[in-house]
């Protein structure tokens, strides 16, 4: 079987990953490169962490796509996940929390929960008198995102796979029939042929498919902080990585002397991937100094070491999608990770390739989560919210 994948960001990069290591022909296009800086998975790192809330389905498969992570770390000597652990701030009993606790100790996955005595005993760089008690994933941490994603493609090159730097066109009716599409129109002029075709494109993907894809594409803001000079109480070998649910803040300690990560996890504006201006704004930087004062305090005025602009491609649900375009039958359309989606690039990946090289997949969710058309917002596993005040 000939299979195109459109989009190498992480998920598209580890589906054609599993293709070519299921014996399909496959060609990886995108149209600017694996890794780069317009592409949501293009930062430098990303969290992995097994907590959503009541849902059993998403940390499983977190800890199956965790695996494959290390094996592709193992099997090509770069480093590509950094162990820190994964703290979750609680300022109540009850909540996001609190239902993640009960799921992963139901699961049989790794997790501790921690009086706020016993967290600021250990560390002690964490400053506030307002929680309650943290929940602590002793086998998360934070994967180094454009690493990671250059290596699949780099493993899926070496394993037989083509990279192709191309434009794809949004297909029409003119390029398929019988139920099929037969080709990939490039902005080049050149045309691609194959058997099966997927769309990962991620914010990229409401451009192709207007009526089908509903993904709000927003801007979103990272900063990294300068600790003090030889302060190393902020390094990710110090100090878990974290989230602030209720107040939609989630950061990493300093990995390979890039300074503290902090980013807010609520919607910006809406914007155009291909023309947004990449440069970090202050009331951005604003918000995150004063986060830092309860959280971070020793951080709240040291300089900013650099910043990065991404996006998010959220669905309404925060689940993403996968599932086969509704006249081409050979057609898959996948994405909708922001923000958790990176962490299981490999699950989805695998889960991809099994529909599109046998019609079923071993790893599918137990619902109908991943299909296209509407869907009802809100919910534990939300993408991102309004800050809490």
């Amino acid at each position: 079987m000939r299979v195109i994948v459109i989009g190498a960001g992480v998920f598209g990069a580890w589906t054609a990953l599993w293709l070519r290591r299921r014996g399909a022909q496959v060609t990886l296009v995108d149209a600017y490169g694996p890794g780069n800086s317009l592409a949501s998975s293009g930062g430098e790192t990303r969290i992995t962490r097994s907590a959503h809330g009541t849902d059993d389905h998403y940390p499983l498969w977190q800890r199956r796509a965790r695996e494959h992570w290390l094996d592709l770390e193992k099997a090509t000597g770069q480093h590509l996940f950094v162990p820190s652990g994964v703290l979750w701030f609680a300022y109540r009993e009850d909540g996001f929390e609190a239902d993640s606790l009960s799921t992963l100790e139901r699961l049989g996955i790794p997790v501790e929960r921690w009086p706020a005595d016993q967290l600021l005993l250990r560390y002690p760089q964490i400053t506030g008198n307002d929680l309650t008690w943290a929940l602590f994933e002793p086998e998360g941490g934070a994967l180094l995102a454009r690493r990671g994603v250059a290596t699949a493609c780099a493993a899926f090159a070496t394993d037989g796979g083509e990279l192709r730097i191309g434009l794809a066109r949004a297909p029409s009716r003119a390029d398929g029939s019988g139920g099929e599409l037969h080709r990939l129109r490039l902005a080049d002029g050149g045309d691609l042929t194959a058997d099966a075709f997927v769309f990962a494109c991620g914010p990229w993907l409401p451009a192709l498919f207007p009526d089908l894809v509903n993904l709000a594409v927003t801007r979103q803001e990272v900063v990294f902080i300068a600790p003090a000079p030889g302060d190393a109480r902020f390094d990710a070998a110090n100090l878990p990585t974290w989230v602030d649910f209720d107040r939609s803040f989630y950061g990493v300690g300093s990995v390979e002397g890039r300074g503290f990560k902090l980013a807010p996890d609520w919607p910006g504006p809406a914007v155009d991937p291909d023309r947004q201006d990449r440069r970090l704004t202050d009331p951005f930087v604003d918000a995150s100094r004063q986060y830092l004062r309860l959280r971070f305090a020793d951080l709240a005025e040291r300089p900013v070491a650099e910043g990065r602009v991404c996006q998010y491609e959220a669905t309404p649900d925060a689940h993403f999608i996968a599932d086969t375009h509704p006249e081409w039958k050979n057609v898959w359309i996948v994405g909708g990770g922001s923000g958790h989606g990176f962490k299981h690039g490999p699950s989805l990946g695998e889960h991809v390739s099994g529909l599109v090289m046998t019609g079923t997949s071993e790893v599918a969710p137990p619902d109908d989560r991943f299909r296209l058309g509407a869907r009802q917002p809100g919910g534990a596993l939300r993408t991102a919210a309004a800050p809490a005040p």
